[in-house]
């Protein structure tokens, strides 16, 4: 299965809101399974991204699916690149 790296950075709205990020991080795990999407690492970053998150998935349907959703929420930012 082909590897994606995600790079998210946190919105202000999503700085706002911190606190909630353990629930934010269960449900993204949650809707990452839903969509076909298989999380592995994810490591808190400093720099110009906030996190970064290694994922496989089938195709780029499936993690562009994955990569929009928490973005509509309005807390990250998300930039997606196939490794």
């Amino acid at each position: 299965m082909p590897t994606f790296i995600l790079s998210l950075s946190f919105t202000d709205q999503g700085i706002r809101v911190i606190k909630e990020a353990p629930q934010r991080a269960a449900a993204a795990r949650d809707l990452a399974r839903s969509v076909g999407v298989e999380l592995g690492e994810i490591y808190l970053t400093t720099g110009d991204s906030d996190l970064l998150i290694f994922a496989e998935a089938p195709d780029g349907d499936n993690i562009a699916k994955f990569a929009l959703a928490p973005s509509s929420l309005g807390n990250v930012r998300t930039k997606t690149a196939r490794a």
